[in-house]
């Protein structure tokens, strides 16, 4: 992968990923379907979803890498993006997988994501992750990824 542009803020984050589905060659009802940690991921998840609003595409929210537990992500008005219904089935056209994935300690493994992915022939695979995690736990040599925004928090100030 080449890098092949470098920019600031939450926009930074959304607007190339939106760009990216833009191009992706997506019909309407296609699905995305986005790979995270409850709790830590689940609002970048809801942020980038809301980006892609008003694309017409289905959003889903798998946590961890277990699709039986797959829920919707709906807009929710005065809200924004909301991960929210029943179980939906999980069939995508895009795979989101959030970095949050490959840090320390979360209970689930590179090869448990990788049998996910592969279960999906044909879908594309995005990488959102920050301060370099898919570099830093060797996913970036193990994922055949279309896309990687990779974000970095950093300086985080705290004023009191």
């Amino acid at each position: 992968m080449d890098l092949i542009e470098t920019l600031t803020g939450v926009p930074g984050m959304l607007r190339p990923f939106k760009a990216y589905l833009r191009e992706a060659g997506l019909a309407p009802g296609d699905q995305v379907a986005y790979y995270g940690c409850p709790g830590t991921c689940t609002p970048f998840i809801e942020l980038l979803g809301f980006a892609v609003r008003d694309l017409p595409v289905e959003q889903v929210y798998v946590p961890y890498a277990d699709e039986t537990a797959a829920k919707a992500i709906r807009p929710v008005g005065g809200v924004g993006m909301q991960v929210s219904g029943g179980v939906v089935r999980v069939d995508p056209k895009v795979i989101v997988l959030m970095g949050g994935l490959a840090m320390p300690g979360v209970p689930v493994t590179k090869e448990t994501v990788q049998a996910v992915v592969g279960a999906h022939a044909g879908a594309k695979v995005v990488g959102v992750c920050f301060m370099q995690m898919f570099e830093k736990a060797g996913w970036l040599d193990t994922f055949d990824f279309d896309l990687v925004i990779d974000a970095a928090l950093d300086p985080v100030r705290v004023w009191r």
